[in-house]
């Protein structure tokens, strides 16, 4: 396989659990500048996914690097889980649990009704454990440093909302959505929603308008495929 980093590629990668799309982004990049022995590159990524999530990461290299806008603009396709009668501060994994709710009264169909309700264009707050500025800081640190601050609520779309596994206290979920939908908020308004509270367990990334998650490959593969192309680059090295 031949790349042209300079004249642009689209590298579809599946996210590892804890790495942050910003460290990805570095991992590549510092890879192709080694291997190829150039100073620099532009290298970034369309559209972040949480430290916790996994999944897809469209990683854009050189003059596609004008891309990314485009491709963040396209609808996003989620799995993951939802985790009923208890909250966390972060809406996620991230912080330990700060207050419970009963869940006795959950049914099945109160969980498909209430997910009909976040279906179209909806009002939602994104988490203060998030990368948004504020008074030019990220949010989340604001958060961490135990700072109030106020986010805006912000319109997204939630095209389709659907329930493929219920054993509570957990819920699976596989959801369509618009650019800037935080599936964290999801889960905390969802829980609201049923008298309960909720928290994201999980998170996956499977779609970005047409690329899929099925299509991605893991950093590992990437950086085999990279000493593939560039065999010569392996020799030098080892002389």
């Amino acid at each position: 396989m031949n790349f042209d980093f300079i004249n642009g590629e689209v590298l579809l990668i599946d996210k590892p659990l804890e790495w942050s799309s910003f460290h990805v982004v570095n991992k590549i990049r510092n890879s192709i500048l080694r291997k190829l022995k150039m100073r620099k590159l532009k290298v970034g990524h369309a559209g972040t996914l949480d430290p916790l999530a996994t999944g897809l990461l469209i990683i854009c290299t050189g003059k596609f690097t004008k891309k990314i806008e485009s491709f963040q603009a396209q609808e996003k396709e989620y799995t993951g889980t939802f985790y009923l009668g208890a909250s966390t501060p972060s809406f996620d994994c991230e912080t330990e649990i700060d207050q419970t709710y009963p869940t006795e009264h959950i049914s099945r169909e109160l969980v498909i009704q209430t997910a009909e309700k976040f279906t179209g264009e909806i009002e939602q707050i994104p988490p203060l454990f998030s990368a948004i500025m504020v008074e030019g800081v990220r949010a989340y640190q604001h958060a961490r440093n135990n700072k109030e601050i106020m986010l805006k609520s912000r319109k997204v779309t939630i095209d389709e909302f659907e329930i493929t596994r219920m054993e509570l206290p957990e819920i699976d979920f596989r959801v369509t959505c618009s650019k800037g939908t935080y599936i964290r908020s999801l889960a905390r308004d969802f829980g609201k929603a049923l008298n309960s509270g909720a928290y994201l367990k999980s998170l996956t990334r499977t779609r970005i308008g047409e690329f899929k998650l099925a299509n991605s490959m893991s950093i590992e593969e990437f950086l085999k495929q990279l000493d593939s192309a560039y065999p010569e680059a392996n020799v030098k090295k080892n002389n």
